[in-house]
């Protein structure tokens, strides 16, 4: 594969950025935490979903003390939604080594902020580019893809070494001003989200049409090569609103995905398991099934095949809370709060 000459498509690529750059709140003021806070919620997140979380959490939590300072359970709320809680979990942790060990002011360099947790090449990479004007290229998605059309690179993207080389081969082309640093890494991100996207591209609008290796030979579909995907294991689960004279019933998670995270009482049935077998395991003998409703949840590597039944009792051996209760202060994944639906019918 004769090398491509990456020096080429700064220059086309910022101009085309000051034209075209969405609106997006966190680009506004770039300082560290926005940035971060910013990065975390967009991975695995569509940008118009993240926009409305981002407004909300910036105002309840304006700076890394805030965060690290905030009870969980309201953090858990202002996530509730987004998913993958641990990144949250690792925010604040983050957030706490940051307001102990560098005074609440971020590190500078890039080493210290892949030490934090939850914070790996990709995240370090857009905090020293945006908002320090450092040439540290941020590999992500779009990158990946826009990168690999270009060279026609057939290296799948999960392979650690294509990361290091573009890491690399991206940082020795930034531009040598901080501003134009910033722009540069946010100009590839958008270019990979309005033009160079994973299905129809629209290479006709594109900046670097001239000097793609894959809009030039058609092949733009070959590209980004991506790692086979193991087949998701399934999982029946059965879970259980129960309205009690108190309220309705959650509990914590104490194990498997989404552990430590709140719940309707919920269990991973194995064959010949049955409800009635599952609430006795629980102390309860006395209730009646009001209703049932079947969802589906998809996790990463799991496949949640959810009956979600609607039950009354006088007691149960979980704390309850009103429908008030749940809506303002109780997180609950999304997994379990489309269990919600049950109690309209």
């Amino acid at each position: 594969m004769q090398k491509f000459d990456f020096h080429q498509i700064p220059a086309p690529l910022l101009s085309w950025y000051r034209e075209n750059k969405r609106a997006l709140p966190w680009r506004e003021n770039p300082t560290p935490y926005r940035v971060w806070v910013s990065e975390i919620m967009l991975q695995q997140t569509r940008v118009e979903a993240v926009k409305e979380y981002y407004l909300r959490f910036m105002q309840t939590l304006p700076t890394v003390w805030d965060l690290a300072e905030c009870e969980e359970e309201k953090l858990l709320k202002l996530w509730e939604g987004l998913g993958y809680y641990s990144r949250v979990r690792n925010m604040q942790k983050a957030a706490k080594i940051i307001v102990s060990m560098y005074a609440g002011e971020f590190p500078r360099s890039y080493e210290d902020l892949t030490s934090l947790p939850g914070i790996g090449s990709y995240t370090a990479g857009a905090i020293a580019s945006i908002a320090y004007g450092q040439p540290v290229a941020a590999v992500d998605g779009n990158v990946f893809r826009v990168a690999s059309r270009l060279e026609e690179n057939p290296t799948p993207i999960s392979d650690p070494k294509y990361r290091k080389y573009l890491e690399s081969t991206l940082s020795a082309v930034y531009p040598k001003n901080g501003e134009e640093c910033s722009a540069f890494t946010q100009s590839i991100f958008e270019l990979g989200a309005l033009i160079c996207k994973p299905q129809s591209p629209d290479c006709h609008l594109c900046p670097l049409k001239g000097i793609c290796r894959a809009n030039q030979k058609g092949t733009q579909g070959d590209f980004p090569v991506m790692p086979i995907k193991k087949p998701k294991r399934i999982e029946e689960v059965y879970v259980f609103v129960i309205e009690t004279p108190s309220g309705i019933c959650i509990r914590r998670r104490e194990q498997g995905v989404l552990r430590g995270l709140n719940e309707f009482p919920s269990h991973v049935a194995i064959e010949g398991e049955t409800p009635e077998n599952i609430l006795n395991g629980w102390g309860m003998y006395e209730f009646k099934e009001i209703n049932r409703r079947k969802y589906r949840h998809i996790f990463t590597h799991i496949r949640w095949e959810m009956t979600c039944i609607r039950i009354r009792t006088d007691s149960a051996p979980f704390d309850a809370y009103t429908l008030d209760e749940i809506n303002e202060f109780i997180s609950l994944p999304t997994a379990f709060r489309q269990c919600m639906g049950i109690l309209q019918e």
